[in-house]
């Protein structure tokens, strides 16, 4: 085969279908396959892939733990040997304790949160380690470390498996959407269900249509104003206007060569927002150099560079020699490019923040239009862009509040900042960013400027070494100056952990009708994310937070309008105290330094005190207690037999929900805070929880009866039976209103089958595993949509929920449907993948749609019921 024509990313999978070729799981035809990749992309061809090991964040590492657990119990009482559940390849499990950011501005803060969260989590934390000991080849890293993408690519990668003699490609799965940031490191890895990872872990091979490849031409250099975080808003919406669902980036060019590692993993992380499965990068000699900078062993990092190049995995970006065939090339200069933020509802609509002032007014009217993709929220309705408007009325956009707080009075209006954090995996790993925010802090409080006390500040880096170089750097005690204390090592407000706003801010927004604001170095801002009480999010780099937590507003012009009065009376504008690059990357030389990485990741398998402490069982199978609201044996086994059960046809189901375009997984997956009149607070009242000990969903990921009560409990959930924002559904034989659980829960004890009807880009955003959990237990036996989140549709078939999907250029319009009719879908006894079958309804409407199993292995997870259920009758059986 020649394969100097290849994609890098395409050799990786060709060297691992090479290596694990065994007849059975993974054939010599896939061999051919993925070696004629130029041709079978084209084909749609199925391959198989056995990545090297799998990642497990805490939000999915718990359920993922949580089923092996329950796995074990199905194998015994089928008379199996439950021993034999255990991880067949490495796993890397980081408790990423997703803080709830309760205390923020004191020297402590970071002590408090982790107090708390322990004491919160007690239950969770024993059980995480008690697999720690039960499951062999399982790695945990315990709470307080970090985010789990940081922590992977500065301690967890290996970039090249030495094992058992054999030398081969470091790759992965993870069950984050972000998993994608390893690829900076050139490192070939993405998210997938925590479904489809636990079977990974089983030793099954992942079945993939073979990608195309788009190759993403970078030249020049960045702009002495712009930040990494800049490069990758700019990314994500060229990217995401191109179409890249389904399909590898990979970048190429002289430009690549000037970005640092912790630039590239940032652009590698942000690409579930551009839709992409991966956003690779190949190993070149600045991959060395960070493998260096990080501490790794040098003996090992001479291995990593011999093998590389002898096996043709290696990258020089000058040399265009070196480049290969692509299906599509795009191209940018990094010259190009202007600093930015994205929002204020999406990650890929980006603003430029000389025109953030004129953007922010033009979203809060209510006024409807064909616009340029430029301006604000853009969702596309047959190829028509449309702006959705906050929809404030002109007599109300002068709208302003005024309150008191913290010994002072302010005044609120729209735009104004309630929140601004410092955090998530995307921006915390380069230090480059993060000291250019500790520099403008202190060149901020040198000139006097201060944030207003009513501002939520944090700071949460992604591992304990960015606090060692802020402090030798000497920026951390500005950053604490301004409010930005560390709140702790983990995902925070990006991930919806804020945390409460004072109530009188609250307050303030609710008694206005403000369209408050918070700006976030993170990687998300869909609406009822962040926090309820902010409509408008944007996102931005780590030195933008600081300089809109100063303004107090993002109504601003930099270039025209002051950021703040000094101590000497006189403006200040943001070009006054912006740090030059030049001087950002000469403090970085000066103080990221190999020996911070190794003094925090040479203990940090310890844990902490608090972690040691943990006193957690040691039997093969997990000791369950009924009482617990954290962790429960989920009802996914229960009545399981050996033997295959037919397929129950779905005959006049109702529709539990009608959707329409981009719901995402945050608006089906139980995410953030638990609020007080919900499902799911009901359940812990009756189980003698107070509202303050009610925690997160996150946290209680491994408590299915939580789980299933927080589905499409999101606040900003439009439901067109309903007609409104809100958590609701019309129980349609009666047209009563109610919460989504309540009504499905009656539908159940009625008989009837349920189905959901969306629009396009049904399940995008994270990978949430319970996106799919969730509506099944809620009794959901099929989805149709106009098209589906890659993962999220495989988390479907992994739970045994068939996706359906309509014809090109058809949907719910053209069909004229409104929700409240009763579908039969047509499936016969002999499925094929990519199928057309009709679905029927009660008003006599005949729907055509194609049936999305993929290729003959989903269909056969489904047939089983869901991956596990395969999983756990072959063990069985064998």
């Amino acid at each position: 085969f020649i394969t100097d024509q290849l994609p890098y990313s395409i050799r990786v999978l060709l060297e691992s279908v090479v290596r694990n070729c065994d007849g059975f799981q993974i054939k010599s035809e896939d061999i051919e396959n993925v070696a004629q990749w130029k041709k079978t992309s084209q084909d749609g061809v199925e391959i198989r892939f056995k990545p090297a090991r799998v990642v497990l964040q805490d939000f999915t590492g718990v359920p993922a733990v949580v089923d092996f657990a329950a796995m074990r119990d199905a194998v015994k009482a089928l008379g199996g040997d439950p021993e034999k559940i255990n991880p067949v390849c490495p796993v890397d499990l980081v408790i990423d304790h997703s803080v709830q950011v309760d205390f923020n501005r004191s020297e402590d803060a970071a002590k408090k949160n982790l107090e708390k969260e322990f004491e919160r989590n007690n239950e969770r934390f024993l059980f995480l380690k008690w697999g720690a000991r039960a499951f062999q080849n399982m790695l945990i890293v315990p709470p307080g470390s970090g985010i789990v993408h940081q922590v992977n690519l500065e301690y967890l990668s290996r970039v090249v498996f030495d094992e058992n003699h054999w030398l081969f490609p470091d790759s992965l799965v993870g069950t984050d959407s972000h998993t994608t940031m390893i690829n900076g490191l050139g490192v070939l890895g993405w998210g997938v269900g925590g479904i489809e990872a636990e079977a990974v872990m089983l030793g099954q091979a992942i079945s993939m249509v073979l990608p195309k490849v788009v190759g993403y031409k970078l030249t020049g250099v960045i702009n002495p104003l712009a930040t990494s975080t800049d490069v990758v808003l700019t990314i994500t919406k060229n990217l995401r206007q191109m179409g890249v669902v389904g399909k590898f980036v990979e970048f190429f060019g002289p430009g690549v060569a000037s970005l640092s590692i912790a630039d590239r993993a940032t652009i590698s992380n942000m690409c579930p927002e551009y839709g992409a499965t991966v956003g690779f990068f190949p190993v070149d000699n600045q991959s060395l150099e960070y493998l260096t900078q990080t501490a790794r062993d040098k003996q090992k990092i001479k291995r990593v560079e011999k093998y590389l190049k002898t096996v043709g995995l290696f990258r020089d970006y000058s040399n265009e020699n070196q480049d290969p065939h692509f299906s599509e090339v795009a191209e940018l200069d990094l010259g190009s490019i202007v600093p930015s933020l994205s929002g204020p509802k999406r990650p890929h609509d980006r603003v430029a923040v000389k025109a953030m002032k004129e953007d922010f007014t033009q979203c809060l009217t209510n006024k409807q239009q064909v616009i340029k993709p430029k301006l604000c929220y853009v969702v596309w309705v047959h190829k028509i862009q449309t702006l959705l408007w906050f929809g404030i009325p002109a007599d109300k956009l002068s709208s302003s509040v005024k309150f008191a707080y913290d010994g002072k009075e302010y005044t609120m209006s729209h735009g104004s900042v309630v929140i601004a954090a410092i955090t998530s995996c995307t921006n915390t790993s380069n230090p480059t960013v993060m000291l250019g925010a500790g520099m403008l802090a202190r060149n901020a409080v040198q000139a006097g400027l201060t944030v207003p006390s009513y501002v939520k500040t944090s700071l949460s880096p992604g591992s304990g070494v960015v606090t060692y170089y802020l402090k030798d750097s000497g920026v951390l005690s500005f950053l604490e100056q301004l409010g930005f204390n560390v709140v702790g090592f983990g995902c925070m407000t990006c991930i919806g952990n804020s945390g409460p706003l004072p109530e009188e801010v609250d307050k303030a927004i609710s008694d206005g009708d403000l369209v408050a604001c918070g700006v976030l170095s993170g990687n998300r801002n869909f609406e009822g994310r962040i926090h309820s009480s902010t409509r408008a999010n944007y996102l931005a780099s780590p030195m933008l937070v600081v300089a809109y937590a100063l303004a107090g507003t993002v109504m601003i012009d930099f270039e025209k309008e002051p950021i703040g009065t000094g101590t000497d009376g006189k403006s200040v504008f943001l070009r006054d105290i912006w740090p030059t690059r030049l001087d950002i990357q000469e403090t970085e030389k000066k103080c990221v330094l190999p020996n911070m990485f190794k003094e925090v990741y040479s203990k940090i398998q310890e844990g902490n005190d608090q972690w040691k402490s943990l006193n957690a069982p040691s039997s093969i199978l997990y000791p369950w207690n009924p009482e617990s609201t954290y962790v429960q044996s989920p009802p996914f086994f229960k009545d399981m037999t050996i033997d295959l059960q037919s397929f129950k046809k779905i005959e006049d189901a109702h529709a539990l929900l009608f959707l329409g375009d981009s719901v995402t997984t945050d608006h089906i997956s139980p995410a953030g805070s638990i609020s007080r009149s919900c499902a799911a607070a009901r359940y812990l009242v009756k189980r003698g929880l107070k509202p303050r000990n009610f925690n997160s969903y996150g946290s209680r990921r491994g408590n299915d009866a939580v789980m299933a009560r927080g589905t499409f409990a999101n606040i900003r959930l439009k439901n067109k039976l309903v007609g409104h924002e809100a958590p609701k559904t019309i129980h349609i034989p009666t047209g009563e209103e109610l919460d989504v659980f309540d009504a499905a829960m009656r539908y159940k004890d009625e008989g009837t089958q349920l189905i959901v009807v969306a629009g396009k880009d049904y399940g995008s955003g994270s990978s949430r595993d319970w996106a799919a959990k969730g509506p099944w237990m809620l009794g959901v036996r099929a989805v149709l949509a106009e098209s589906y989140e890659r993962i999220h549709r495989s988390n479907l078939i992994g739970m045994g929920i068939v996706p359906l999907q309509f014809l090109e250029g058809e949907n719910a319009d053209t069909y004229k449907l409104d929700g409240k009719e009763k579908f039969t879908v047509n499936l016969p006894d002999h499925v094929e993948p990519g199928m057309t079958i009709d679905i029927t309804t009660s008003c006599g409407k005949k729907i055509n749609c194609k049936v999305r199993f993929d290729t003959d292995v989903e269909l056969t997870y489904f047939k089983h019921g869901g991956i596990l259920n395969y999983m756990i009758r072959n063990i069985v059986s064998n």
